[in-house]
């Protein structure tokens, strides 16, 4: 069963080891477990609903509450406190395009705004309902989930949009191929969840980006259907993959998605190593970048995420065997911890670990025991857990990641380190914040970073902080030239500072792509495109004109 109010799954549980509860105690204070609303308090809040009855929309309760929120920091402070504000007034679940079709023009009708729902793993505040006095109808596309066809002679699996990462590799693995995408939200996001918000996998470095993997597809849109024939390439004009990609269910509903799979690597290998400093790591990593090994993963940790991973991990005496092992080697204060991940046929990928591992020792990087990656490979889809077990014990987390070209990594990594450890310095509250890059490519790379604080056990303060915590962090991203989102998405968090990325044309030229899709503004309203900025702080000569900031 999913939680209602948290990530994942009620049976899975994460402790926090002695260890780690000590640790961050160091880092941020002692945490005061908040006082969650229960699951029928927040039911009793359900306000009646405003839709007309129709043969494919419930009105439960409890459909409605699960489906009032994703995963972002202010969707988690509305679910653990009770206080929900806007939920959806209906939820509907199609099997099929037509009904999909039949579901947009009951909205229209009803004067509804549509959410289209995957996997509800949104941390950016993609599905969250606006506020309004109009109605909102959610729709839920897991019953629209399954392999549809696959044409093994080129390698073209189509799915049903709202299949889960688990049942692609099931079904695809069946067969002998994979797709290889693999977020951290693996186990619960969707296909077209995946499209919808670009994202990308762990092993993208081998694989690709959703963008690569995407064919093409069937959308579901108020002006009508858009259908994308999966052309291996094509010079005829702009590609209108594109628009659907990223596009955060604002064009329509994707019903289908045709994936570019690829046979089963004979081998995957995920060596770990450690390097002495992070200067000496972002060299290793940019010429690993550019090596063209049969490289599917380079996870580079600062030196404040290696120490808290190595804090948090639990095994204490393996840990602090592994401590004095570098100690000896020369790897000591300010080492770094790099995972990487080989995958293809079985002796290049033997050859090309050697010739990796070569590269980190020729930049004082030393090797750690192979277990090390392979425990990683297996747990790596635990760490959102985590999340729920930290709130539980009185601490906020949360994440902001961006992407960047190489001579600037160092300088805004510091940047956003600064903005988040001294975001609350004046409510007397230390933010313990820590980066690793996830995805790096030849010109440069990604920085994903985590950061958390003490709850205050007033939801209306938690929510102030991270709203504080959240644009000073987003200022220095803009500042040093970073793209405001390189997995996420835009949502409803990002969308005031996406027109500084795109400049004022490219923002009304996107306006004028809504309104030819969904003249009459259906689809999920609040997110992406939003009045720039409200507090007039950045970049004040680029705005939005009224009509396209519905």
């Amino acid at each position: 069963m999913r939680r209602w109010n948290g990530w994942g799954e009620e049976s899975i549980v994460d402790a926090l080891p002695a260890a780690a509860v000590a640790y961050l105690e160091r880092a941020v204070g002692r945490g005061t477990p908040p006082a969650d609303a229960t699951l029928e308090a927040a039911l009793a809040s359900v306000p009646p609903s405003r839709l007309p009855a129709h043969r494919l929309v419930s009105a439960d309760p409890s459909a409605r509450l699960r489906h009032a929120r994703g995963q972002s920091f202010p969707d988690w402070v509305a679910l653990r406190s009770g206080r929900l504000g806007a939920l959806p007034d209906g939820v509907a679940t199609p099997t099929s395009a037509g009904e999909v079709r039949d579901l947009l023009d009951y909205a229209r009708g009803a004067g509804a705004r549509v959410i289209p729902w995957g996997g509800g793993t949104s941390v950016v505040g993609g599905v969250t309902p606006p506020p309004g006095e109009g109605p909102v109808l959610t729709v839920d596309l897991a019953r629209l989930a399954g392999l549809r066809r696959f044409d093994e002679t080129s390698g073209l699996a189509s799915f049903g949009a709202g299949t889960a990462g688990p049942d692609v590799e099931a079904q695809l693995r069946a067969r002998g191929w994979t797709l290889g995408h693999y977020p951290q939200s693996f186990e619960q996001s969707t296909v077209g969840g995946w499209v919808a918000t670009r994202s990308s996998g762990q092993q993208s470095l081998g694989y690709g980006r959703i963008e690569a993997l995407f064919a093409g597809g069937r959308l579901e849109s108020p002006a009508g259907t858009l259908e994308l024939p999966p052309h291996p390439a094509s010079a005829a004009g702009p590609d209108l993959r594109q628009l659907v990609l990223g596009s955060e269910g604002r064009l329509g509903v994707l019903t289908e998605a045709t994936l570019r799979a690829t046979p089963l690597p004979e081998r995957e290998r995920f060596p770990a190593a450690f390097l002495p400093s992070f200067e000496a790591a972002l060299e290793a990593v940019r010429e690993l970048a550019r090596a063209r090994l049969p490289l599917s993963m380079i996870r580079l940790s600062t030196p404040v995420e290696t120490e808290t991973t190595l804090a948090l991990a639990g095994h204490e005496h393996a840990i602090g065997l592994l401590r004095r092992y570098l100690r000896a080697r020369g790897v000591a204060r300010g080492r770094c911890m790099l995972l990487l991940a080989l995958t293809g046929r079985r002796r290049p990928v033997a050859v090309a670990a050697a010739e990796a591992l070569a590269i980190v020792a020729r930049h004082g990087g030393v090797s750690a025991t192979g277990l090390f990656g392979r425990q990683w490979q297996a747990s790596r889809f635990r760490t959102p857990y985590l999340r729920n077990t930290l709130w539980e014990a009185g601490y906020a987390a949360d994440t902001v990641e961006t992407a960047v070209d190489w001579s600037a990594v160092p300088a805004l990594a510091a940047a956003i380190a600064r903005a988040l450890r001294g975001g609350l310095l004046a409510d007397g509250e230390r933010v313990h914040a820590f980066t690793h890059l996830s995805h790096v490519y030849p010109s440069g790379s990604s920085l994903y970073t985590s950061f958390l604080w003490r709850l205050s056990g007033d939801p209306e303060v938690d929510l102030d902080r991270w709203r504080r915590l959240k644009r000073g962090t987003s200022l220095a991203i803009v500042a040093a030239g970073g793209t405001i989102s390189h997995q996420h998405g835009v949502g409803a968090d990002h969308a005031p500072y996406l027109a500084a990325e795109k400049g004022g044309l490219g923002m009304a030229a996107l306006g004028d792509l809504l309104r030819r899709f969904d003249p009459d503004g259906l689809m999920n309203p609040g997110v992406l495109l939003r009045r720039f900025d409200p507090d007039g702080l950045m970049n004040p000569g680029v705005l939005l004109p009224a009509e396209v900031s519905r």
